[in-house]
């Protein structure tokens, strides 16, 4: 017995000395070979925009099954949703729709109330109204940042998330701008500022009540790439004639795109975007930075 445990204390002292060794750029094996280990391989993602209008049709008809089956039937790993209720009136039934909808789905959640008012009766939930995005893959952090707005307009914000996608980290923000042209330029600024704080993959979308080709867009497209190439199949607003182009899936310039669809259904009063890409940056796990 004594010769065994002498054995297991030599192999132990040579795999620290192997470790040591290599440490030190010494021998067989390099430190980045070994590193290599714990990064991340390219996957695919499927990725979801969606203003559900606080889960209203077109029709008039408030229906989460509805929306719960577009993200399901699309297969969509992640999605940003806009325009959603937690217990905010009874136009959605003071429901957490944010949460219905992840349980439901069976997925992980993080919600931003932009918008946070008193309880209608002492004792009640609070009333919110702001942004979720739901993830089949584990949110690892999450932050909302307030947007800066012009008078007593409609506070608006930027939702962030680090989502760990099977070892690769993707940073995820989901937005909903304001209806004025002049507000909306300094949001997309603050945008880019915030976004360029977090190294690797980034995705940003949302509904940018803007059109591609107007002036407070252009920061977006100097540093972001849209997935829909070809804008002119890319109309989302109003859902039963989509005449104007105001939802986006932008990508940092490290990210592929492979497929890009915009889902024709009356379930909100503005289309879905739907794109699928391709995570090809060896990202470490997230170790409590961005």
């Amino acid at each position: 017995m004594r010769k065994r445990g002498k054995k297991r204390t030599r192999k132990v002292l040579s795999v620290l000395f192997m470790i040591l060794l290599m440490l030190l750029g010494i021998g067989n094996s390099s430190f980045a070979e070994v590193s290599s280990l714990d990064r991340g391989q390219p996957v695919n993602v499927k990725v979801m925009s969606y203003n559900i209008h606080h889960g209203e049709g077109e029709d008039g008809v408030l229906d989460l099954e509805r929306i719960a089956k577009i993200i399901e039937e699309s297969n969509t790993d992640i999605v940003g949703l806009q325009e959603v209720d937690n217990h905010w009136s009874d136009r959605s039934d003071f429901q957490d729709q944010a949460k219905w909808l992840a349980e439901r789905l069976g997925m992980f959640y993080t919600y931003a109330a932009n918008l946070d008012r008193e309880p209608l009766n002492e004792g009640d939930q609070r009333r919110q109204y702001g942004t979720a995005i739901l993830s089949k893959y584990p949110i690892i952090y999450s932050e909302n940042h307030f947007l800066s707005k012009i008078g007593n307009t409609e506070q608006r914000g930027l939702l962030e998330a680090t989502i760990n996608v099977k070892g690769n980290n993707l940073h995820f923000y989901n937005t909903h701008l304001a209806l004025t042209s002049a507000e909306r330029e300094m949001q997309i600024n603050e945008i880019i500022e915030i976004t360029s704080g977090s190294k690797g993959p980034k995705l940003i979308l949302g509904d940018l009540n803007a059109a591609p080709e107007s002036n407070e867009m252009k920061p977006m497209y100097s540093n972001y790439l849209d997935v829909f190439t070809d804008q002119d199949y890319a109309n989302t607003y109003p859902a039963d004639h989509p005449a104007k182009r105001i939802d986006y899936i932008f990508t940092s310039k490290d990210v592929e795109t492979i497929n890009t669809e915009v889902i024709h259904t009356l379930a909100s009063d503005h289309l879905p975007i739907f794109a699928e890409i391709v995570l090809d940056r060896e990202q470490p796990f997230y170790n409590g930075n961005k």
